[in-house]
């Protein structure tokens, strides 16, 4: 089954139970895939279980029969989770981390305010596009699982969060030189939670720095280019698939 025909529905589902789907997905069904009574899509479930479904309605509200569950031994077993604490930077760049970073296995988003973010106007409207836009791309790269966005905290307040991880990785342009991949295969755990920290635009003061240092991150060199806000996490966790893989 192709992945654009996968959706998320919420609460436990059985076998010969009914989903229903509305919204954008009801919208995509009907009018993007123009699909009928009698097609099959995937759903999964808030429990992570995987089910093939039959369509018996099509509409602003799309009834699905839940068919047969399927299994997939070829899904990996992901031993080290990774969230990402990113500040809120400006514009829609933050709809690109969000994005990229659901492709990438990431499972919450903490978006955060410190010293030189440019935007702090997060409203309820933003919240809910981001979410929707794990949402989707947890459908579109076949997760099992859609990616939290949490609401936008205060640096201080994810300063607190540090001791919830069993590693934290401080992206900082001022770090001290150093390849890479070698200091996160000495920082990362083989299990457990991970959390990459990106600042804003105008990156962390020194005193925001010296604030996780004692909190016991782990001060990262990203290389000799100073990455824009929204390239910096992606990088981190494209090389930490690397290194974990």
């Amino acid at each position: 089954m192709i992945a654009a025909r996968r959706f998320f529905v919420e609460g436990a589902k059985e076998i010969g139970g009914i989903v229903e789907i509305g919204g954008t997905d009801a919208h995509k069904i009907a009018n993007v895939l123009r699909l009928s009574i009698g097609d099959r899509i995937v759903v999964i479930d808030s429990a992570a279980r995987t089910f093939t479904a039959a369509i018996a309605a099509v509409g602003r509200v799309v009834r699905a029969t839940i068919e047969e569950e399927i299994f997939d031994d070829r899904a990996p077993s992901v031993a080290l989770r990774i969230d990402v604490a990113q500040a809120v930077p400006k514009g829609r760049r933050m709809d690109f981390v969000i994005e990229k970073g659901s492709e990438l296995g990431v499972e919450t988003f903490l978006p955060f305010h410190c010293e030189r973010s440019v935007s702090r106007d997060v409203g309820a409207e933003k919240a809910a596009r981001w979410q929707r836009i794990a949402r989707s791309a947890a459908q579109q790269c076949g997760r099992k699982s859609v990616p939290a966005v949490l609401d936008p905290i205060p640096y201080e307040t994810l300063l607190e969060r540090f001791g919830e991880y069993d590693a934290v990785l401080f992206a900082w342009e001022l770090a001290t030189p150093a390849p890479l991949h070698r200091r996160l295969a000495e920082a990362l755990p083989a299990s457990g939670r991970a959390l990459v920290v990106v600042g804003p635009e105008g990156g962390f003061t020194h005193a925001e720095a010296e604030l996780a240092q004692c909190r016991r991150a782990t001060m990262l060199w990203l290389g000799p280019r100073v990455l824009r806000t929204d390239t910096a996490a992606l990088v981190l966790l494209a090389v930490i698939g690397a290194v974990t893989s």
